[in-house]
């Protein structure tokens, strides 16, 4: 069993030093080199990173790689695992653990994320432009309308797996990928990204944040889950004070915290 975990990142970074991880340079296209292999080579989206942040990494894993199972983490965020460790990247999923626990799974998931006083719904609506999320929804209604169901709860779920991270056995990357992609492709068609602020114009990345339980309510998955782990400090008082702000003031975020 081959396992490959791609690593999006757009500037130079520590990355851990197993063969389980490929560092990729995503936007590679636009920017300068930073030293990993980049999204720019084979079939590739890499002009539309500004927009659809790491999408451009999956999409390159998606059609670009061969191994049974393929995965997406981020430079700043990881799978972590449950064993007790002070160096940061003694935390981090190994190739090995990810051999044990894809062992007859289908993939791999990261802890849900839980959202205490919000739906999925009305914190996307306080914190970015709703728009391109509701389109997203008009799509699915009219090309996959077996998913609207799913689709429609994100007004009541108060959790998901968040962060575009996952392992996925082969198939069900290549199934996963052909549905989300068709959606975003028509989503660039509807709403018009150059509206919208740099930060907002990202919405892609997060619309497919939400999209990812839509598609595993429809298509149910034996998935170990793991907890995200950064390197870095989370600011849990500026992420509070934020979303308070947006949801009362109604002001967009304008930048990640």
């Amino acid at each position: 069993m081959t396992i490959k975990v791609i690593i999006a990142a757009h500037r130079p970074y520590a990355v851990p030093d197993d063969d389980l991880y490929l560092p990729l340079q995503v936007g590679a296209q636009r920017g300068q080199p930073i030293g990993f292999a980049g999204d720019n080579t084979g079939d590739n989206i890499s002009e539309k990173n500004p927009s659809f942040c790491e999408l451009t990494g999956l999409y390159w894993a998606w059609k670009n790689l061969s191994d049974d199972y393929i995965g997406l983490v981020h430079y700043r965020r990881y799978f972590g695992h449950h064993r007790p460790a002070r160096r940061f990247f003694d935390r981090i999923l190994t190739g090995e653990q990810a051999q044990a626990l894809l062992a007859g799974r289908d993939g791999l998931l990261p802890a849900p994320r839980h959202y205490i006083i919000e739906s999925l719904y009305s914190h996307y609506q306080n914190t970015c432009h709703i728009e391109p999320l509701d389109a997203a929804g008009d799509i699915i209604r009219e090309r996959c309308p077996a998913y609207l169901p799913a689709f429609e709860r994100l007004h009541h779920r108060r959790s998901a797996h968040m962060f575009n991270m996952f392992i996925l056995r082969r198939d069900h990357l290549d199934a996963y990928c052909r549905w989300l992609f068709d959606i975003l492709f028509e989503l660039e068609h509807r709403v018009d990204a150059s509206a919208y602020s740099a930060f907002q114009a990202r919405f892609f990345g997060r619309v497919s944040e939400l999209l990812l339980d839509v598609w595993l309510d429809q298509n149910p998955l034996d998935c170990a889950v793991l907890p995200v782990i950064s390197p870095e400090h989370t600011p849990w008082l500026k992420k509070g004070a934020a979303f308070l702000s947006a949801k009362f003031t109604h002001k967009k975020y304008e930048q990640s915290f």
